[in-house]
């Protein structure tokens, strides 16, 4: 079984100040597609952001991710502000990412794609590799055996001579949740996991980020699929039209009219009785 390396602890105030969100806004000119979002993600949960199509869910998401630097607002990971921190060290913060439309690195096996995001936590250089020193020996034998662990524990082992280009659509986003647990991160931050998957794949999904939280790893998500949400998450916030509607647990979030308006239609009730 998979054991995460995450070293974290669990006092109440590292869970309030392990990931907040103060203040965010992205404008692309007159459009305010996020403004003023503010959040806090506690240690140890799951974390969702939803919301109707065009509500800014996947904009908020780059900008919490660095992938479109916010117009004003701020980011901070223990404390620390992320704001102009290059992907890498972000990396080795112990933040970590996937993406909605798949990035496998198709050419190389399964295995190799793992070892690729296993990178940012290795020490040895240049010249270990050149030498084939004892050190870079062992290390390389850990992190073989680190990244067959993770395809163990994502459940696509028996691929791992593969390219990643021959694996499935579901099994490709498993890939893409593996190699981001190679970084060992402390917060995984999941762009719309289920996307493109069928029930049974979706199913599947929901039980590996649960078993990824009860490791230790903390995950943040954005995801469209409703259900899927509210079967996995501990709390949420609620976005429509760039900004905050609601924030709470699943049963609190869809007891919120202006939620059932905005996103899950005014049948849901009914269909959750």
């Amino acid at each position: 079984m998979y054991e995460s390396e995450n070293l974290a602890g669990t006092s109440l105030e590292a869970q309030s100040d392990f990931f907040v969100v103060k203040g965010l806004s992205k404008h692309f000119g007159a459009l305010h597609a996020v403004h003023d979002v503010d959040f806090t993600v506690h240690e140890g949960e799951i974390f969702a952001i939803i919301g109707p199509n065009g509500a800014g869910k996947t904009t908020a998401f780059n900008c919490i991710t660095g992938y479109y630097p916010a117009t004003s607002g701020q980011v901070l990971f223990l404390g620390q502000s992320l704001a102009g921190i290059p992907d890498y060290r972000i990396a080795r913060l112990g933040i970590s990412r996937t993406f909605q439309k798949i990035r496998v690195f198709k050419e190389v096996t399964v295995l190799e794609n793992v070892l690729i995001g296993r990178y940012c936590r290795t020490s040895s250089g240049v010249l270990d590799a050149f030498l084939r020193t004892p050190s870079m020996r062992r290390e390389e034998e850990q992190t073989h055996q680190r990244a067959m662990e993770l395809l163990s524990f994502v459940g696509i082992e028996r691929y791992h001579a593969c390219l990643a280009r021959q694996l499935p659509h579901g099994d490709q986003k498993r890939l893409e949740v593996a190699r981001a647990l190679a970084t060992q991160p402390r917060l995984l931050l999941l762009d719309e996991p289920v996307a493109g998957m069928n029930p049974y794949e979706k199913s599947e999904m929901m039980s590996l980020i649960q078993a990824i939280r009860d490791s230790g790893i903390t995950v943040l998500l954005v995801e469209h699929d409703m259900r899927v949400v509210m079967g996995i998450s501990d709390r949420m916030i609620v976005l429509d039209h760039g900004e905050k509607i609601a924030e709470g647990t699943p049963e609190e979030i869809k007891c919120e009219d202006c939620v059932i308006e905005a996103y899950l239609g005014k049948g849901y009730r009914r269909e959750s009785a």
